[in-house]
């Protein structure tokens, strides 16, 4: 590719609209079971709603700009706000027809009803009216939009009624109107959801929003007409925190979170049936324009679908995959012992994290272990890794916890246990300046034999066990002293903040070298291909948006590189374009797990390079984050880990291309295969059968499915 042509790239917007569409493929899939679409729809909705908290707001703030700064943007903020909002419009409408056309009749046909107010029986009005009285009344607090109400504030992300009150009089008079909000009390009332009793096998279920609309009369008993209606109100969510780490970074994350509650209105959804007159007293209380204005449904928050009732009814839902037993790592018994014998490869959720809280326990209670040094990106609120470390810092250990103060949406988390690690002793250190600590890394350091020995766990996931029960990533225990020499390398970085270039062997670390190292495989990559022998690239990443990294990939499709890219949300890359791109193909998997784990191959001339990160390819991983690669260097380990990516590159499931089109599996080379299946293959299901064949006792382990020897 001449280097005087740009790439030509696909709008980032556009893609992760695109892959958000992937994930209402699976709501709309007839084959996926019944309450999982449900489950889809849920994470769909949920994702919109991130997306216009930050992207959409982005792009209204830089609209604001005035126009000669715009003029110095790549892209009109204007136009693509308007292509967006299109295609979104176009997926809330997909969305509206899969959720009423498709999964509602196909729940009734299970006996599984999710009615209104204007579907009830007598018998089960009678009862709604009473649970309403019972459960709902006293947790509403209605607002008057009057002359003496002079601001309405309405809450991020949370659903409210509107009442629009009509009292007719006689003809010579004007109806009396009024117009009342009030917030939907979902959380307080314990769920969005109202099981009513059984009518023999069938189940009925309402929206809180409905018991409350049959029972409007009794709130407004003095009204001749309540109409009700639905709205709700995303508000910008992109911080604008100053990069600086100093003492008081943790007041200024406290504020930032204070400012997003109130944070400028970026979406107000709203029932297309609402009167035009409650949306105006709407509008003029909060001071909500037209721009932020966006057409929706009769119902909000559908991410509250995560809390639908399941009735017991498990043929609708996944069959379970119980965690599998690690086949090298003990049941019981000392994990560190074990990592001083070998490496083993953590493949959460189809094996337990519980290894990692396992470990961090051992090493808490260990007289031995002296330090543990741990990065924590996202924390769970009720958090085992947490509560080990503070184990460890009360028994004396020195503890170093790296907390990322900066990880959207896990602020509140990750500032209550700092501050707790910090009054048991551990030193807290907040992040780094201008930079994200987005690595994944733990270190423990033991004396043994008069020396000390250090064992460390570098993964592609969080230290958080709730999502490693839905996220698919990857994690090394390792004592190999050139890989554990160079995580307390990083770990000196957090403390001495020096230029850390040239000190790595093995990791690929940013901000210091990850780009350049990379580029230089690339490289190597194309300089193979122009020699005429065999090069290629295989990527499995979550994004690729780094445009200099995409041209240099276009670079090396056009050299003869064979470039195959796994990715599984936004890509920017336009495959088979003639002259660019004609040799890259791309695909990515959504299913019932989310793909999360990052892998780097490079040919290399036959002795492959492998790569495992918590780095996708973006600008800001690249340059604004602190990110580690790690190779994987036990053979078995390299061979288990390559088998699994074949896997997912024979997907031909649940494996779309970049338009979204379900493809089928990848013909993998001869030269560079180390697994092959046959038939259809569904990666994540293979996954799990390949890792229980390992699983099993050596004298009765067969092949993985799917698996023949290499040809």
């Amino acid at each position: 590719m001449s280097e005087t042509v740009p790439p030509q790239l696909l709008n980032r917007e556009i893609s992760w609209l695109t892959f958000n569409r992937r994930v209402l493929q699976e709501a709309q899939d007839p084959a996926v079971p019944l309450l999982e679409r449900l489950k889809f729809l849920a994470i769909f909705s949920s994702n919109l709603d991130e997306y216009f908290k930050v992207r959409v707001a982005t792009l209204r703030r830089l609209v604001k700009l005035k126009k000669k700064t715009r003029a110095k943007l790549a892209e009109d903020p204007a136009e693509q706000l308007h292509e967006l909002l299109a295609e979104v419009g176009r997926q809330q409408q997909a969305f509206g027809d899969t959720f009423r056309n498709h999964i509602l009749p196909e729940l009734s046909r299970e006996h599984i009803h999710l009615i209104s107010e204007r579907e009830l029986t007598a018998e089960q009005r009678t009862w709604v009216q009473q649970y309403f009285q019972d459960n709902v009344r006293d947790l509403l607090s209605p607002i008057i939009l009057d002359e003496n109400l002079h601001h309405l504030f309405l809450r991020d992300q949370s659903v409210y009624l509107t009442f629009l009150l009509t009292q007719p009089h006689n003809a010579d008079k004007h109806d009396e109107e009024r117009v009342v909000v009030m917030e939907l009390p979902a959380k307080r009332h314990g769920g969005r959801f109202v099981r009513l009793p059984d009518v023999g096998d069938e189940h009925y279920v309402m929206f809180l929003d409905d018991v409350i609309r049959c029972c409007a009369d009794q709130l407004f008993p003095n009204y001749g007409r309540v109409q009700v209606h639905a709205l709700k109100l995303s508000r910008d969510a992109e911080l604008d925190i100053d990069e600086e780490v100093s003492d008081n970074l943790l007041a200024k994350i406290k504020s930032s979170l204070q400012k997003r509650a109130t944070g400028f209105p970026a979406r107000l959804l709203y029932d297309p049936a609402m009167p035009a007159e409650v949306l105006r007293a709407i509008g003029q209380k909060t001071g909500i324009g037209q721009e932020e204005l966006v057409e929706g449904s009769r119902y909000h928050n559908f991410r509250d679908f995560f809390g639908f009732p399941d009735f017991g009814l498990t043929h609708l839902q996944y069959q379970p995959m119980p965690p599998l037993p690690h086949p090298t790592l003990p049941r019981t018994g000392s994990l560190l012992a074990a990592m001083a014998r070998r490496d083993h490869l953590l493949h959460p959720p189809y094996q337990s994290f519980d290894y990692v809280t396992r470990l961090l326990n051992e090493a808490a209670r260990d007289p031995q272990v002296s330090d543990i040094s741990i990065t924590l990106y996202r924390v769970g609120s009720k958090s085992a890794v947490a509560k080990a470390l503070l184990k460890a810092a009360k028994n004396g250990k020195q503890v170093t916890v790296v907390v990322e103060l900066k990880a959207r949406f896990d602020e509140e988390s990750n500032m209550f246990w700092a501050e707790k690690l910090q009054k048991a002793g551990a030193n807290v250190i907040y992040g780094m300046p201008g930079l994200k600590v987005h690595s994944k890394l733990l270190l423990i350091t033991r004396a043994e034999e008069g020396h000390n020995r250090l064992y460390a766990y570098l993964s592609t996931g969080n230290f958080n066990e709730v999502t490693s029960q839905v996220y698919a990533d990857y994690g090394l225990f390792t004592a190999h002293p050139e890989l554990t020499r160079e995580v307390a390398e990083v770990f000196t970085y957090f403390h001495d903040h020096l230029d850390k270039t040239g000190q790595f062997q093995h990791l690929l670390v940013a901000p210091f070298e990850l780009r350049d190292k990379l580029t230089a495989l690339v490289d190597h990559e194309i300089a193979l291909a122009r020699q005429g022998k065999e090069a290629y690239i295989i990527l499995k990443l979550n994004a690729l948006q780094d445009e200099r990294m995409i041209g240099k990939l276009y670079e090396a499709s056009e050299a003869g590189v064979r470039v195959e890219l796994l990715v599984r949300g936004i890509s920017c890359v336009i495959p088979g374009l003639p002259g660019q791109s004609s040799n890259i193909q791309q695909r990515g998997i959504v299913d019932r797990f989310l793909e999360h784990a990052r892998v780097y191959v490079f040919g290399n001339g036959g002795e492959e390079k492998l790569y495992v990160a918590s780095a996708d390819w973006m600008n800001r991983n690249l340059n604004r984050r602190v990110e580690v690669a790690f190779p994987i260097l036990q053979d078995d380990l390299r061979a288990e880990l390559r088998d699994l990516l074949d896997l997912q590159r024979r997907d031909s499931v649940k494996s779309r291309d970049w338009q979204n089109n379900f493809v089928g599996a990848t013909e993998i080379p001869a030269a560079e295969a180390t697994a092959a299946a046959e038939g259809e293959v569904r990666a994540q299901f293979e996954t799990y059968a390949y890792l229980a064949a390992l699983a099993r006792p050596a004298r009765k382990r067969t092949a993985p499915a799917g698996k023949k020897a290499a040809e």
